[in-house]
């Protein structure tokens, strides 16, 4: 478990930033906890179904194209940081987001070229027809919302070259509105495109979303998070990926640690890196403040595209 190499001329593009340090990136809150993407790369078409208490996540695959995946998730985040960032910058938003692929990739902190343009594709496709049911954030009249990851996506290309000119995506409104609301999203580490596991990917947003910035930070047992996780793997096979994570220390701002409760339970234990002993070799001191860089910076290789509903 460990974290890729940036590829070759990795910032952040001609979209709402010169680089990374200048733009949050946001993740929408309620994805980033329950089992709601496949975490394994090879294709998954066995169901998610996850009932812990009053809540449950339903995820069903598409026969040709299988669930969507952790990674395919990152189209996701780039929609919600774009999003979020347009509504800081005065623009109104839509569920319909205009971009070009090099530039999504590049702020996904991933090469460019044919070869990931076809993975882009297979992502965007994954997502369209990922069947999600779920009763979070369901409110009133309202039982259970059921939507797929991608409302739809459409590709532009030149008739002569057959070079993508365009492409846009339409967010589900379950997602929308999640983006949209007050405390809908979090500010995540930039670091997180380069995680490799799907396991680790998926404890970072954990360890993001409960351990935040408190003080003690916030522990789950191992079957919890086996619960959590929707892993099709067994319970023991499961804890003794989470022990190599651990193990290889590789989760941005957060230091991941492994004790027994009372009860003989093994326990993870996810804590701030800066609020480590300073002789703790895991230690990181606090970020700067991100300051936003208005020189330089446009707007114009992303575009809200207005529908009436």
């Amino acid at each position: 478990m460990t974290k890729r190499l940036p590829p070759r001329g990795d910032h952040q593009p001609d979209l709402f930033s010169a680089n990374f340090a200048d733009i949050p990136i946001r993740d929408q809150r309620d994805t980033m906890e329950r089992p709601f993407f496949s975490l394994a790369k090879r294709p998954r078409f066995a169901p998610i179904e996850y009932h812990v208490g009053d809540v449950w996540v339903e995820v069903s695959a598409n026969p040709k194209f299988g669930i969507a995946t952790i990674w395919d998730a990152d189209i996701l985040i780039w929609a919600s940081t774009q999003i979020t960032e347009g509504i800081d910058r005065g623009q109104s938003p839509s569920r319909v987001i205009r971009f070009h692929p090099h530039n999504m990739l590049k702020s996904i902190r991933r090469a460019t070229g044919g070869e990931h343009y076809l993975r882009l594709r297979a992502a965007l496709e994954r997502l369209t027809h990922t069947a999600v049911r779920t009763n979070i954030r369901s409110e009133g009249k309202t039982k259970a919302s059921s939507f797929h990851w991608l409302e739809s996506w459409t590709e532009v290309t030149d008739e002569k070259t057959g070079e993508t000119i365009a492409m846009t995506l339409t967010l589900p409104d379950w997602l929308y509105e999640g983006i949209l609301m007050k405390g809908g999203v979090l500010t995540i580490h930039e670091d997180y495109f380069l995680l490799t596991g799907g396991i680790e990917r998926w404890l970072y947003r954990v360890a993001r979303k409960h351990a935040g910035h408190q003080e003690g930070g916030w522990q789950f047992t191992m079957r919890q998070l086996h619960e959590k996780s929707g892993s099709t793997s067994r319970l023991s096979d499961f804890a003794i990926d989470v022990r190599k994570v651990v193990e290889s220390n590789s989760l941005p701002e957060y230091a991941a640690m492994l004790h027994k409760n009372e009860e003989g339970d093994e326990v993870i234990h996810f804590l701030k890196r800066e609020l480590l002993s300073v002789n703790d070799p895991r230690y990181e001191s606090p970020r700067h403040p991100r300051r936003r860089v208005a020189r330089g910076i446009t707007s114009k290789s992303l575009k809200f595209n207005h529908v009436t509903e």
